[in-house]
């Protein structure tokens, strides 16, 4: 398909879908800064809820700040979740797998139900945009 055509057939679809028509700008601190409950993290983690998913657009992004030592506990997520790092030096592991170190462009994902954590080294903060 051409380029202008897959550029039609994108506003076509946007136009029947329900969704905005027009561009939506959400100001920087005008977002919920959420700072990670003890019975989810180890740690310190801010959490900067970047959009919510709706009934239009099931997509959500949060942006995670994890201090050195700080990483979540054991879960999992029904749809899957993409990991973006965006600063600092961290780890993931699924249960029953190794620990991976993770750094600034590395892109994890993490398939529907699998059980696993990921957060900050002992000496290094990281932070990802999780999708």
């Amino acid at each position: 398909m051409r380029r202008a055509a897959v550029i039609l057939s994108l506003a076509a679809l946007s136009a029947t879908s329900g969704f905005a028509q027009h561009i939506e700008v959400t100001r920087n601190g005008t977002r919920p800064t959420i700072l990670g409950p003890d019975s989810a993290y180890t740690g310190r983690a801010v959490a900067d809820v970047l959009f919510a998913a709706t009934e239009e657009n099931p997509i959500m992004a949060v942006n995670v700040a994890f201090e050195p030592g700080a990483r979540t506990a054991w879960h999992s997520h029904h749809a899957g979740r993409y990991l973006i790092i965006t600063s600092g030096v961290g780890w993931v592991q699924e249960r029953g797998g190794k620990k991976r170190v993770v750094r600034p462009g590395d892109v994890v994902w993490t398939p529907p139900g699998v059980v696993h954590w990921h957060g900050a080294t002992t000496t290094s903060a990281m932070s990802h945009l999780a999708v």
